[in-house]
């Protein structure tokens, strides 16, 4: 099992309005195997594993008013402390720390521009086993409409810290521990940003091939919200599940420095 560094991007899950769909989808897509919890209590919350190793999950939706969307969990030592710490600095809690039985303790925030995102702190499960190969997390990017005071609440929040890089005329920041690049943000700003979009976060999965990856996607039912395109970091794509979940793939560029 994986251990994961406090502040690292620990596991993604999915909330679906039909996890049988869902968990369908993905497993043709990734291939993918999939593991129901026993637990009544789980509600059937669906593990997904490549190669043997855990690289993600889907559940039901907590709350019906909620769209179905993708969550990133970021690794913490005590989730009280990190709630607090969160709250201090402007984010809004979702849900309090609570237990997942055995497994581990988690809570769910607001960040001050609007954007969700979860902390894990591990029980018996760790998080992802597997991670920068095909069919796993690749990646995780911050698309934010307030990137200076993003700057400022996961620096205190997660205890990162950020810079920033120019590719093609436009900012990009590099979120990093002092071990470890952990994400990256963009800024949401042009007409390329409709403003009903809030701030979010972007999972990427790696993939072989991003336009045949795509392709497979429409097949299935999904729909392609940008399509294969070309970025030093490599090739990517953004992708809409038939419950309408966003997501991103890329085939990373191996050459590629941030």
């Amino acid at each position: 099992m994986t251990k994961h560094a406090p502040g690292v991007p620990s596991w993604v899950d999915l909330s679906s309005p039909d996890v049988p769909a869902s968990t369908q989808f993905y497993r043709d897509l990734f291939g993918w195997t999939a593991t129901v919890a026993t637990e009544p209590e789980a509600g059937g919350y669906t593990t997904f594993r490549k190669d043997g190793k855990a690289v993600a999950a889907v559940g039901p939706q907590l709350n019906g008013d909620q769209p179905p969307a993708w969550m990133t969990y970021f690794a913490s030592a005590d989730a009280d402390a990190t709630a607090a710490r969160i709250e201090a600095g402007g984010g809004q809690v979702l849900m309090a720390p609570m237990d997942v039985m055995q497994y581990g303790r988690m809570a769910v925030f607001l960040d001050p521009s609007g954007a969700a995102f979860a902390v894990w702190q591990a029980g018996s499960m760790e998080g992802s086993e597997l991670a920068g190969v095909p069919g796993a997390m690749s990646w995780i990017e911050l698309m934010t409409r307030d990137a200076e005071t993003s700057k400022i609440f996961y620096q205190h929040a997660l205890g990162w810290a950020c810079r920033d890089v120019t590719y093609d005329g436009g900012t990009y920041t590099i979120w990093h521990t002092e071990r470890q690049d952990v994400g990256g943000m963009m800024s949401m700003s042009g007409e390329t940003w409709p403003p009903e979009v809030p701030s979010h976060w972007m999972i990427y999965f790696e993939v072989e091939d991003t336009d045949a990856t795509a392709a497979r996607v429409q097949e299935l039912g999904g729909k392609i919200s940008v399509p294969p395109s070309d970025t030093p970091a490599g090739r990517f794509a953004v992708l809409t599940d038939p419950q309408g979940a966003t997501f991103s793939i890329i085939k990373s560029n191996p050459d590629f420095q941030p």
